[in-house]
């Protein structure tokens, strides 16, 4: 293997571990950040006559989730062919 084919694997892998952080981190800080620390404050408004806070804990959570996994599917196939390294 080439130098270069190594910089770009190794380019390659960085920018994956980085989404997959940074998509970790926005899902921890919508399920853990908005379900539980931020709950009291989220609770002055509301969706569909429940609790903001109490439904990010309960299906706001799940619908980030979801769309994250979107983005990643979205991304991942945009850096494969920024690397060359689709199928």
């Amino acid at each position: 293997m080439s130098d270069e084919k190594k910089t770009d694997a190794k380019g390659y892998w960085a920018a994956t571990i980085r989404l997959t952080l940074t998509l970790l981190a926005i899902w921890f800080v919508v399920s853990y950040g908005a379900g539980i620390l931020f709950r009291d404050f989220l609770d002055q408004f509301s969706i569909g006559g429940a609790p903001l806070g109490f439904w990010f804990a309960q299906q706001g959570s799940i619908y980030v989730f979801v769309a994250l996994i979107f983005y990643y599917c979205f991304a991942m196939a945009r850096l494969e062919r920024k690397y060359g390294v689709e199928d």
